[in-house]
């Protein structure tokens, strides 16, 4: 076998990753025609490129870009989301905001002076609610994933677990109403899934981006949800099924 045709599946390989499938070693080997020890070895040399993350069977897709590169990314478009948002929250309320940089606009975008305390995981979160000085803070600990922005380990898990929410805003890496709410990550998918047992409502902010985006871990059907925020100009077709479910649908207005 010449170097060409290994370095050309590899090329094919990392083409679904960039797209954001996952990849099982099992399907691919089938579909090429090599051995699974051949795709082990091509997912090893990807993931030492930085361009996956490998797990039993296969990899990931790594996030497209870190936290706090999104930070400064569809700045209006997020803080438009979180303004319709923050009409959800109740004086007195305990919220959770799931780390990711929309919650991060809601922050700033939540009115003072109704008493709140906001429970984070994120450290970006969490820093901006202590800016607000006006907002008390919980800190959900555990050991960080940085590729989350988060911790999502069974410390984490077990601080929530002893905690009750009126209402979490969980944070979405895919959507759709017939899979529901996805997460990248196997660990952060069960750790909103923990949320979401302890609070009374909860909602997602969701850019246009996400809708219909491939995030192989379910956090939730769309109907488990109470409320989703989406942007003024969201795909129509999306937004027509989420209408189906039970949840609520909320129109930001146009950032312009």
């Amino acid at each position: 076998m010449t170097d060409e045709l290994p370095l050309a599946r590899r090329d094919l390989i990392a083409a679904r990753l960039a797209e954001g499938q996952s990849v099982a070693s099992v399907q691919l080997a089938i579909e090429f025609g090599v051995s699974e020890d051949a795709i082990r070895r091509d997912l090893r040399a990807l993931a030492a490129e930085g361009l996956c993350r490998r797990v039993y069977g296969g990899a990931l897709p790594l996030p497209t870009r870190p936290l706090s590169v999104r930070l400064g990314e569809g700045v209006d478009a997020k803080r438009a989301l979180a303004a319709r948002a923050v009409a959800l929250v109740g004086r007195g309320d305990l919220v959770f905001l799931d780390a990711g940089s929309t919650h991060v606009a809601l922050v700033e975008a939540l009115p003072e002076d109704l008493g709140l305390s906001v429970a984070t995981n994120s450290i970006d979160v969490a820093a901006a609610v202590l800016a607000r000085q006006d907002i008390d803070l919980v800190m959900i600990g555990g050991a960080v994933d940085a590729t989350i922005g988060g911790a999502v380990d069974a410390v984490a898990i077990e601080a929530v677990s002893r905690l009750v929410f009126d209402f979490s805003f969980i944070g979405v890496c895919g959507l759709s109403a017939a899979d529901g709410v996805g997460a990248l990550h196997h660990a952060d998918a069960i750790f909103k899934r923990a949320v979401m047992a302890v609070s009374r409502q909860s909602a997602v902010l969701v850019t246009s981006d996400k809708f219909g985006a491939r995030a192989p871990y379910r956090v939730a059907p769309a109907n488990a949800f109470s409320h989703f925020v989406v942007e003024w100009d969201a795909p129509e077709a999306f937004v027509t099924d989420l209408r189906e479910t039970t949840a609520e649908i909320l129109v930001a207005d146009d950032p312009s």
